[in-house]
């Protein structure tokens, strides 16, 4: 190709889409880039289970249901509505409109297809446990009508598959098999298509014009690119350079660089992704001491004061304020204690000390490590000979699905109902996670997900997450008040799970 060619072809490209940091012709398309830090590692839909993804597959495949914060209850989508028909038995009706991106319909059978082929038996799939739960079964009663079939009661039910239930072709996925495809071929009935997949860069997805959300929302961005930048300075000097227009989680001391430009603004929300440090009952950890030890060890409200400038809120258990069976009275607090810390670990049998080593991400939450390097010296003042170490993201992840990591810094995201969460991290019979096993607290989670009596159930949860608080299989650390950076011409609230959708952002025109 001739220079002059090739500078022909380079014009013609950057008028056919024209990035929101420049000047926009009425009919000039958008495009948002985002940089994010989770990860982005697989072509499968089915093959992570990370609170970013299930937020972008649910654009491309459109939501099951979505929680709709601002109500603060579950609402229909392609699922449009459902019924409890019998405690083990809930019936979802599908909305007909929604078409995948070929113009196919939606239908149970792909529902079905979904949830028994991909989410529970698909050999790649890691969200069996956060996405089916306690369902065993899934079945078209008509081409518009699911059933799920519960192996036990399940109140929470919507908690599991709201948001998170990515249905895909089933038609496509009988043609060409799976890896095809997931790689070559994802139809998907929500409002934006997958244009692009490079798996630990990058994700595009780009706006149908006639999808039904697309057409409520005329001002979404044309164009979504979702860009892994884990390095905080990093997101920070992208957003000042214009090649990015949101950022997630600005660290607070970064904050004020973001405020000083006048084309920038924070956007601070209330996030519900508790932090928490995750114990492997394996030794030392296989002793309560030790792990109540840990939890005394760690000044919760210095930490929150000092490095993160009081953006976020301590927490005393498994959840906080504004959550689902939140109990401000939910004894023990374990808190900030540190001869009592010693004291424990002399009961344990380690009146000297005794090694232990903290892995915890880097980047991939506000701070996590300067937050978790100012946790070592409070350990080891409290009788702990502690270090810490930092493995890749990727690793580190992988390795706490699998139960391989005795002692780990870590979130949970999206928890308005703590039912999944808690089952998920401390129900012996889910996942490997943390591995901790108790009968009793199998029994109360158990209960509690059959209960659906509000008051009766609000109790069981209060026990149960007074027991997990009592054994510390988990140190509940804060909830992180998130700092979103962003251009002054997007008009975006983000929500307290941290959860994007394309369709929710308003690109405002000059």
């Amino acid at each position: 190709m001739s220079p002059m060619l090739r500078k022909l072809c380079l014009l013609m490209s950057l008028t056919s889409i024209i990035l929101i940091a420049g000047a926009e012709r009425p009919s000039a398309q958008t495009r948002v880039s985002i940089g994010v830090t989770e990860t982005i590692e697989t072509l499968n839909p089915y093959g992570d289970s990370v609170s970013l993804l299930y937020g972008i597959w649910s654009e491309i495949t459109g939501p099951f249901c979505t929680y709709n914060y601002d109500k603060g209850d579950f609402e229909g989508r392609l699922a449009e509505r459902w019924k409890v028909e019998n405690p083990n038995t809930w019936v979802f009706y599908l909305n007909k409109s929604y078409r995948f991106n070929d113009g196919s319909e939606v239908t149970a059978d792909d529902v079905v297809h979904s949830m028994m082929n991909r989410v529970i038996k698909d050999p790649q799939s890691k969200q069996k446990a956060s996405v089916a739960g306690p369902i065993v079964k899934a079945e078209a009663v008509d081409k518009h009508t699911v059933r799920f079939t519960t192996d036990k009661p399940s109140a929470p039910l919507l908690g599991f598959v709201c948001d998170r239930l990515i249905v895909t072709s089933k038609a496509i996925f009988d043609k060409f098999g799976r890896d095809v495809a997931d790689k070559e071929h994802m139809l998907g009935a929500g409002p934006y298509r997958l244009k692009e997949l490079i798996p630990g860069q990058r994700m595009v997805i780009v706006k149908r014009s006639d999808h039904p959300e697309a057409k409520k929302r005329p001002n979404a961005p044309d164009e979504i690119v979702y860009r892994v930048m884990r390095e905080t300075e990093q997101r920070v000097t992208a957003l000042l350079n214009g090649e990015i227009q949101i950022a997630q989680f600005i660290p607070p001391h970064l904050r004020q660089r973001v405020e000083k430009s006048p084309n920038l603004k924070i956007i601070p929300t209330d996030s519900v992704e508790i932090m928490f440090l995750a114990m492997q009952p394996k030794p030392p950890f296989d002793k309560k001491e030790v792990r109540q030890a840990v939890c005394h060890a760690i000044n919760r409200d210095q930490i929150i004061s000092t490095l993160l400038e009081g953006f976020a809120s301590r927490l005393d258990g498994p959840i906080g304020p504004g959550q689902y069976g939140y109990d401000p009275n939910l004894k023990p607090k374990l808190s900030y204690d540190p001869e009592r810390s010693k004291k424990l670990l002399a009961q344990a049998g380690y009146p000297n000390g005794v090694d232990v080593e903290l892995q915890t991400p880097v980047g991939r939450y506000t701070l996590d490590k300067q937050l978790t390097e100012a946790m070592i010296p409070m350990l080891n003042a409290a009788g702990f000979r502690a270090k810490l170490s930092t493995p890749e993201w990727p690793t580190l992840w992988a390795n706490v699905q699998k139960g391989t990591v005795p002692f780990y810094y870590m979130g949970r995201g999206s928890v308005q109902d703590p039912s999944a969460a808690l089952h998920q991290y401390f129900h012996s019979k889910e996942t490997p996670r943390i591995g901790y096993s108790n009968s009793k607290l199998d029994e109360l989670l158990d209960k509690e997900q059959a209960e659906f009596d509000p008051k009766k159930r609000r109790q069981h949860l209060s026990e149960a997450m007074s027991l997990i608080t009592e054994e510390a299989p988990a140190c509940f650390m804060w909830r992180h008040k998130l700092l979103w950076g962003m251009n002054n011409r997007i008009d975006y609230k983000p929500l307290p799970d941290a959860r994007i959708f394309g369709v929710d952002i308003k690109v405002v025109k000059k």
